[in-house]
């Protein structure tokens, strides 16, 4: 599911009366807003216990990760709405839109929302949340919302499915071990064809009966077959691992995600961190399979020579290619990535990895001069955070 099309949050306004009260409490629901995601989730899965045990990943909840991403994402539409000059949340809302289908989300689940978080605003903040403060935020709300389904819909009709139709059964034809606690998968079903760097979120059913869910990068993949990587963590992750074989059928939903590689003649710079080589390497893949003849940068960070669980892989694409100018840094022997000692200026660069080393890459290009500096920079997250929004 992709589009070339954006969400536009700056076609949405507030009133001028809603964006006065906004204004001024926004500090206030600033403040508190952690308190108020946390309070949210408490109040939407104690009425919707599904929610937690069938759609949401219990180990982002357990370590407050999704609750920080709707801060920021909640926050941050509010600030661009009475600020002018406030940074244009479309990337974050393009982020969460693709997160939403890859997890099969419906306007109808928006009013669920909807009625726990203003429970949880008037909870937190007691009787500051006048009627009128309370209508102002519902406001604010609504218009992100609106947003939101509006592109999901658009999302949803790229791959002619009704929205919320995306799971498919699949089977699993291929599993390998790899370095690094990685295995891979290779799913068998009726996918449509990704772009390269997508992802599909994969669903078991766990010991306890609760479905979970879990994204994981497309290595390789086609029409009806996609090949995953996955690192032993979390608890979709250790199901897998230990109790899903060749032969047995799980579910997939058809490939979604904003990381894709944008066709075309500009230099291309990709940049991993562990399991963060895997949409990069399907990149690449994608390169070989296509003949592109572009200059391509491939850098990759990992603990040692061992833990980098796609090498081979990653080795035998940059072969095909050729003339790619590639580098493994390994932070055992004290190297790190410096973008300053390669050419990145005018390139479309790709970043995939934890969010201390997105972090940092982010802050280093962004420090290069404006004649070394790339075009433009693309990233895809391992988990929701609360600072990488836009």
């Amino acid at each position: 599911m992709y589009v070339d099309s954006k969400p536009n949050p700056k076609a949405q306004h507030l009133s001028d009366e809603h964006a006065a009260i906004v204004e001024a409490t926004l500090p206030a629901v600033g403040e508190n807003i952690e308190t108020i995601a946390k309070t949210f989730y408490g109040k939407m899965f104690g009425a919707h216990p599904e929610l937690l045990r069938d759609t949401f990943n219990r180990g982002n909840q357990k370590q407050g990760a999704q609750q920080k991403a709707l801060a920021a994402s909640v926050a941050t539409f509010a600030t661009q709405l009475v600020d002018p000059n406030a940074p244009d949340p479309v990337m974050m809302l393009d982020r969460i839109a693709h997160k939403h289908v890859s997890l099969g989300i419906t306007a109808d689940q928006y009013k669920i929302v909807y009625e726990n978080l203003m429970a949880a605003i008037a909870e937190v903040l007691g009787d500051a949340v006048t009627e009128e403060v309370a209508e102002a935020w519902s406001a604010v709300y609504w218009l992100m919302a609106d947003v939101l389904i509006k592109h999901e819909e658009i999302l949803y009709a790229s791959d002619g499915v009704e929205p919320g139709d995306v799971f498919r059964d699949v089977t699993v034809v291929d599993k390998q071990e790899l370095p690094g606690g990685v295995t891979t998968y290779t799913l068998e079903g009726d996918l449509t064809k990704p772009l390269p760097g997508q992802y599909t979120s994969v669903g078991v059913r766990l010991a306890d009966g609760a479905r979970q869910l879990r994204q994981y990068s497309i290595i390789k993949g086609a029409a009806g077959r996609y090949r995953i990587a996955v690192q032993n963590d979390g608890e979709v992750s250790t199901h897998l691992r230990e109790n899903v074989n060749v032969g047995d059928t799980i579910q997939a939903t058809l490939a979604a995600g904003d990381l894709v590689l944008r066709d075309g003649e500009s230099p291309v710079v990709l940049i991993s961190s562990g399991i963060g080589s895997t949409p990069m390497v399907g990149m690449l893949a994608y390169m070989v399979r296509t003949g592109a003849e572009r200059k391509v940068t491939y850098l990759h960070a990992d603990e040692s020579e061992e833990t980098w669980a796609q090498q081979v892989d990653a080795k035998a694409l940059v072969r095909e290619l050729g003339g790619v100018t590639a580098k493994a840094h390994f932070r055992k022997e004290g190297a790190l990535i410096d973008v300053s000692e390669y050419d990145v200026a005018g390139a479309d660069v790709y970043l995939c990895g934890g969010n201390a080393f997105l972090q940092a890459l982010r802050a280093d290009l962004a420090a290069l001069p404006a004649e070394k500096a790339p075009a433009d920079v693309h990233y895809e997250l391992f988990n929701p955070n609360d600072w990488l929004v836009n």
